[in-house]
């Protein structure tokens, strides 16, 4: 999509961080802005920023995991913004632990923001975006989808899975010739949020497990470290996410640093040989 300005954009985890920094962005080439979280007070914030560059904004309280909120927030947007064009699957929490560690709930809460989230998004906005051939979705999954490093596996899982259905996405629109357009998001370590995404956490899927292991909370420790030492601001991605839209640009890697790792993996799938440990390279 070359033309945004008049457009309509969707941004899904809206309050804070990458989606805050998206729906600014498109705000910014004169879209107007529809925005889900499940954080009501500061989306609303979000929403009067939006409105500050001169653009429309609807905010609306979403539980990403829930198919029948998204369908909601896509009738809601057209309802109240005219249309729906660039639909920004952004919403995710990140849990950390050994793969045997993570609780049911764990599973559960991770894969249906991070995975469930996506593929709730893409079935609520696509035939609409169908209809009209023309719209970009933008999935936002991580390097954590291209690589896979200990102690996260949960969010692995959700991240690979989200590239998985993001490349399926594109292969199912060019099939059918459709204009409609696909990006996938993987950054690295951003300066946000996410690392205290457990403030989000539905009481339904609260961890049962009452205390942390001394492992579990020193690999929270580095994470919240590593994740506010990012040196590429939650700015600069959105606008290379603008940059993927316009140019409709597949993979948005923002860290080129990391290249390396994936390269790795690669080499290591094609001969055969076991996974060298990504943070090691």
């Amino acid at each position: 999509m070359k033309a945004l300005q008049g457009k309509v954009a969707v941004v899904t985890g809206a309050a804070s961080g990458l989606g805050r920094a998206m729906a600014l962005a498109f705000a910014g080439e004169g879209m107007h802005v529809a925005l889900a979280d499940v954080d009501e007070a500061n989306l609303a914030r979000v929403a009067d920023e939006v409105r500050a560059r001169g653009v429309r904004a609807h905010a609306r309280r979403v539980d990403v995991s829930r198919g029948e909120q998204l369908e909601a927030l896509a009738q809601s947007t057209v309802a109240e913004l005219g249309g729906a064009h660039v639909v920004c699957n952004n919403a995710g929490v990140s849990p950390l632990g050994a793969v045997w560690e993570n609780t049911v709930a764990d599973w559960q809460w991770t894969l249906g923001v991070n995975l469930w989230g996506v593929i709730h998004g893409v079935r609520a906005f696509a035939p609409r975006l169908l209809a009209q051939d023309e719209g970009h979705f933008v999935n936002t999954a991580s390097v954590a989808g291209l690589i896979s490093p200990p102690g996260m596996g949960a969010y692995n899982v959700s991240k690979h899975a989200v590239v998985a259905l993001s490349e399926s996405l594109y292969h199912d629109l060019a099939e059918r010739g459709s204009r409609v357009g696909v990006s996938v998001l993987c950054p690295a370590y951003v300066p946000t949020a996410i690392s205290d995404s457990e403030r989000n956490r539905p009481a339904e899927l609260a961890n049962p497990r009452k205390e942390k292991s001394a492992e579990q909370l020193a690999k929270e420790a580095m994470l919240r470290k590593a994740v506010q030492s990012g040196k590429i601001s939650a700015e600069e991605v959105a606008q290379a996410v603008v940059a993927a839209v316009k140019d409709e640009r597949f993979y948005v890697l923002t860290h080129a640093r990391i290249k390396p790792a994936i390269r790795a993996r690669m080499e290591d799938i094609l001969e055969e040989r076991a996974p060298r440990n990504p943070l090691a390279l």
